[in-house]
């Protein structure tokens, strides 16, 4: 299985809401993306449901490190 397939399964979640924003940005952006973003997205789909409802519908803080500044990108795609 290709490293994109795996990931496409891994965006299958247990909420539409996850399902909707992972593979979204899969689709949409991760082709694009730099490198260490990519790893970054590898790694968050690595997280539990929990930790990724936690991460994409609670306020974040202003001071983000980059996985802060890959959870926003994500959101954005709420608001397509």
């Amino acid at each position: 299985m290709s490293e994109r397939s795996s990931l496409a399964w891994r965006c299958r979640r247990g909420t539409r809401e996850l399902d909707l924003l992972l593979t979204t940005y899969l689709e949409r952006a991760y082709d694009s993306a730099l490198p260490a973003e990519q790893a970054q997205f590898a790694a968050l789909v690595q997280l539990s449901d929990a930790e990724l409802a936690r991460l994409l519908f609670n306020p974040l803080p202003s001071d983000g490190d980059d996985r802060l500044r890959l959870v926003s990108k994500i959101r954005a795609y709420l608001s397509l």
